[in-house]
């Protein structure tokens, strides 16, 4: 067994994402996050949830961890993952095949430290339910578990997981830096109606979503309690606004502006600050071809 895959299934007996039907009751908490949905995520100014990077392109530093997802009130039951966690999931970026059923879905991002620099080499473990709301518990599938890149990226294709009793729709990961603690949460869609009432749910974990082709496209940054070094600042530059211009590490991108790189044209999606890594063939999430 690799060094990798010894670290493929992270166990945090003094972490829970979700309690067993007759132990989970809804909280004081969960109904206030549940009444504060539509306000407490911090939004960007094209109408999506704000994301690690922003923060980290602007400099506004440290970061803000990413939370744990619990009720909140009450300590969590040791060895709790969840009653749908299993162990030793495979290593895979892609959860599906050609003729899987469902809607597709490709969650990216990133992962920081607080001081906004990207962590490689991360593990996140990710499970889900199928398009029906059903978790495979006799194989592994829609299982899987990855590594961040030297840029801190990761990026899973999946289908978007059906709903079951009690829960908005939602993706589990277990997040841990090298040598790390883990962190063990969920991912959460918008404007999904179950958002209101499901005690667990978490508006700073709302991913941001939109429709491509016939699937969805999913972002989030994850920012784990790893204690960085700030680097160095990059003198600011305004941000382009003739269409070609060409990219370069160091500049502010706006949302519609345009950019050649290797000779083909992109349109940024969100504003950010870029940094070398993060050239636009390579984070489709901030820049899309045409």
């Amino acid at each position: 067994m690799t060094p990798h895959m010894d670290n493929a299934t992270p166990h945090e007996p003094n972490a829970s994402d979700e309690a067993s039907g007759d132990r989970r009751r809804i909280s004081r908490k969960g109904l206030l996050k549940a009444a504060l949905v539509a306000s407490a995520a911090p939004l960007l100014a094209g109408g999506g949830v704000a994301l690690a990077r922003d923060a980290a392109a602007t400099g506004d530093g440290p970061l803000a961890l990413t939370p744990e997802c619990d009720d909140g009130d009450d300590l969590t039951p040791p060895q709790m993952e969840g009653p749908y966690f299993k162990p030793n999931s495979p290593r895979r970026t892609s959860l599906v095949t050609p003729s899987t059923p469902g809607v597709p879905l490709t969650v990216s991002g990133y992962v920081f430290g607080r001081a906004c620099r990207p962590v490689s080499g991360a593990l996140l473990d990710f499970w889900q339910a199928d398009t029906n709301g059903a978790y495979d518990m006799a194989r592994f599938n829609f299982r899987g578990h990855q590594f961040t890149g030297a840029d801190g990226s990761f990026s899973l294709t999946t289908v978007v997981p059906g709903l079951y009793p009690g829960r908005t729709r939602h993706i589990h990961v277990k997040a841990q830096a090298p040598g790390g603690r883990i962190l063990t949460t969920q991912l959460y869609f918008p404007n999904e109606p179950r958002n209101n009432t499901d005690a667990l749910f978490d508006p700073e974990l709302l991913m941001n979503v939109r429709n491509v082709g016939n699937g969805r496209q999913g972002t989030f940054d994850f920012v784990l309690d790893v204690a960085q070094t700030p680097g160095p600042t990059d003198p600011p530059t305004d941000p382009p606004t003739e269409p070609g211009t060409s990219w370069a590490a160091g500049t502010s991108y706006r949302a519609g502006d345009r950019v050649t790189y290797g000779g083909v044209a992109y349109r940024c999606l969100q504003a950010h600050r870029a940094v070398s890594g993060w050239e636009p063939p390579n984070v489709p999430a901030l820049w899309e071809r045409g």
